[in-house]
């Protein structure tokens, strides 16, 4: 799920008609001046982060004046709650209420449809109290009169029932219209004269939904418990700009010492990365990040996943091991770690488990490609279990060498070149002209290259390569690499991942 700031999700209801209170988000504090001026005191502040109970955690502040309004600003921007850095505020308006009520809806996956609940009584400590609740039809969706009787069942009468059954029926509208799965009003004031006003919101849409809505501005569609970092949003986007195969990058360590044994994790699959997670920690290391890449990703998705984990200072060995059932692939994982490890010319240690369709042909692979850099790699099948490949990384692990983050940069291409999905493939026909063996042809299995005049050119129409007849199996550059003249070069560029690197290699390495 992708979860939106209480401004965003307010924003998401004032754009239907539902009453909230009159503010202004703020990032620093020379913006509270003009901001002011909009508004009419007294005010509430309150830091923006996915965090219930902000009122008891002294994340909402109130201000009569705006000397009381600047220092709980000051106060509030660059507050640590958790795991957020406080980055923003909403100012706005307080409103007096009588009464405060609680209303969502939410995806019950048990029930597999909708469910709204509502609370006579909202504010703090609802997750205690509950409410009664109704299933929705998500073919029919819900009437207002059913809305109606709902409230009344509830004790809501007179003008108030009016207006909180307005602002139910538009929470349905806004879940069904963005993809929702779960929208929580809480709590819903209820003003002297009746009318009802939406004080606090929070909101979840489902992630693979995300792209249909771009003016929500979700940089990362993943539930984190925190705002995603930067390495993280780099991955994101890979992902989200390649649909082959599933990448999931998550940094679970804050700080990556070298002195504390910590491991860049890549997975494929939840259930084997599970155990070969904890394989690892049996051993004795920690995880610097979690990674998968599932679902028969190219190469090329495999290559990025392992530059972004090796963007990570200090970490003192690479583990992939997966489910060992594989129905992908694995010589698209191997080629593309293997492309990815000589780039970086890996030094510390990696232990590859390739269980799955085609993991002897991986794990050759492997051995023929990594034999010539610093690191030792070891490359092991489904029959190895997590637990031993765990053991083995740990008998590599070599005392003070850890990983240094080195600049990302993407070679210059050779002068025929086409583009493919995701990158460009180059080829040096000088080079070319050397060499008998045009097994580099051969080694490609979905006929994008031909033999023509004694070179290999591009053999189908250069728009369905862009399309993806090109698959970026990464086959044929390394058939060239390793056994003829080094004529192919396939580069594949990471957005903001050169510039990360800059900062992370000026701060970050010890």
């Amino acid at each position: 799920m992708a979860r939106l700031y209480e401004y965003q999700a307010k924003g998401v209801l004032a754009r239907y008609g539902v009453k909230i209170p009159k503010g202004r988000v703020l990032s620093n504090i020379k913006d509270l001046d003009p901001a002011l001026a909009e508004l009419s005191f007294p005010i509430a502040i309150k830091a923006q982060v996915w965090l219930t109970k902000r009122l008891e955690r002294g994340a909402i502040r109130f201000a009569a004046n705006p000397a009381e309004a600047k220092k709980a600003v000051k106060d509030l921007l660059g507050m640590r709650l958790e795991k957020f850095t406080v980055e923003r505020v909403l100012i706005e308006e307080r409103i007096e209420s009588q009464r405060e009520c609680f209303a969502g809806i939410v995806i019950d996956d048990s029930r597999k449809r909708p469910v709204l609940i509502f609370s006579a009584e909202g504010g703090i400590g609802i997750e205690d109290r509950g409410g009664a609740m109704i299933e929705i039809d998500p073919l029919r969706g819900v009437e207002r009169f059913e809305i109606v009787e709902f409230l009344k069942k509830n004790g809501i009468k007179g003008r108030p029932l009016n207006t909180l059954t307005d602002i139910v029926y538009k929470l349905y509208s806004i879940m069904r219209d963005y993809d929702g799965r779960s929208i929580e009003v809480n709590p819903i004031g209820i003003t002297k004269k009746g009318y009802a006003v939406a004080l606090d919101c929070h909101m979840t849409i489902d992630d693979y939904a995300v792209f249909r809505h771009p003016e929500l501005g979700i940089e990362v569609a993943r539930e984190f418990d925190r705002p995603p970092t930067e390495l993280e949003r780099i991955a994101y986007q890979v992902e989200a700009k390649d649909y082959r195969g599933t990448f999931y990058f998550f940094q679970v360590a804050d700080e990556v010492t070298p002195d504390a044994l910590y491991v860049g994790f890549h997975g494929a699959g939840g259930g084997g990365s599970m155990f070969s997670m904890d394989a690892l920690i049996g051993q004795g290391f920690q995880l610097a990040n979690f990674c998968d890449t599932s679902g028969n990703p190219p190469a090329s998705k495999v290559y990025r996943a392992a530059r972004i984990i090796l963007s990570q200072p200090n970490i003192i060995g690479y583990f992939a091991s997966g489910s060992g059932v594989a129905s992908q692939e694995q010589v698209q994982s191997a080629r593309g770690l293997v492309k990815a490890f000589l780039e970086e010319n890996l030094e510390i240690p990696a232990v590859i488990r390739l269980g799955g369709n085609m993991e002897e042909e991986a794990i050759q692979i492997l051995k023929e490609g990594l034999k010539e850099i610093p690191a030792r790699v070891e490359g092991y099948g489904k029959d190895d279990p997590p637990d031993f490949c765990a053991e083995r990384l740990k008998a590599l692990i070599r005392p003070g060498l850890y990983h240094k983050v080195r600049p990302f940069t993407l070679p210059d291409p050779f002068p025929y070149q086409f583009q493919t999905f995701s990158g460009t493939i180059s080829i040096d026909h000088e080079r070319c002209r050397e060499c008998d063996d045009k097994g580099c042809v051969d080694s490609c299995r979905y006929g994008i290259l031909k033999i023509e005049s004694g070179l290999p050119v591009l053999a189908i129409e250069p728009d369905l390569v862009r399309k993806g007849r090109c698959i970026e199996c990464l086959a044929c550059e390394q058939f060239c690499l390793f056994k003829a003249k080094g004529a192919i070069r396939i580069i594949l560029p990471i957005p903001d991942l050169s510039e990360y690197r800059s900062k992370t290699i000026g701060g970050n390495n010890h």
